[in-house]
């Protein structure tokens, strides 16, 4: 079994290097899915975690049925470095079990792990055999970015500055990498998917 990796910043094209793994007979699974169910899980204790600096900010962590609002929640953390590493040190741990748990369903498969920020969960990183990096240039992820997800220009700015050192990042963790430019069409990233799959 190999374990591959698919990685960038926000709005490169990470989800569509997945579907063409998985149409290849990879067995992937999304980090974002599994971070919003990891959310789900540690509701209580991120309320608890942030209570203070919500009611500072008038924001609602919650939404009225008592799920989390996690679109409320990132306006909240992800402009600040320190609270930001207060949420991972939360939800992390639950991310790697329910990774872990995937994997175990799918006994002799090759796996891909959809995640932005994949080298702060040290035991998962630690099962990848290679790492594709899906990057485009800036304005184009902004305006996938604002197309798809409907957030403010800061909010995006604010995510893209988080993602700004991500590459050196996962080229510390000393993984095989392979970078992938996403700025064509999806024939031409299926061909560059393909040749890296047939040489690795």
């Amino acid at each position: 079994m190999s374990v591959i990796c698919v990685t960038g910043p926000m709005a490169a094209g990470k989800n569509a290097v997945s579907a063409i793994l998985e149409r290849m007979g990879f067995a992937c699974v999304d980090a974002d899915v599994l971070a919003h169910k990891a959310v789900e899980m540690c509701k209580d204790q991120i309320v608890c975690a942030f209570e203070k600096e919500a009611a500072a900010a008038s924001c609602r962590l919650l939404n009225d049925d008592g799920t989390m609002n996690r679109r409320s929640l990132g306006a909240l953390i992800f402009p600040r470095l320190d609270l930001l590493a207060r949420q991972e040190a939360i939800v992390h741990p639950a991310i790697e079990k329910l990774a872990a748990d995937f994997m175990k369903a799918n006994p002799g498969k090759n796996i891909v792990l959809n995640a932005t920020v994949l080298y702060k969960v040290a035991d998962l990183m630690k099962l990848c055999d290679l790492i594709l990096f899906v990057d485009a240039p800036k304005l184009l992820r902004f305006v996938r970015a604002r197309r798809r997800d409907g957030m403010k220009a800061k909010q995006i700015f604010a995510r893209f500055k988080a993602q700004k050192k991500l590459f050196e990042c996962y080229a510390h963790t000393g993984i095989r990498i392979e970078v992938v430019k996403n700025f064509g069409s999806i024939k031409n990233l299926e061909n560059k998917i393909e040749s890296i799959v047939n040489r690795f």
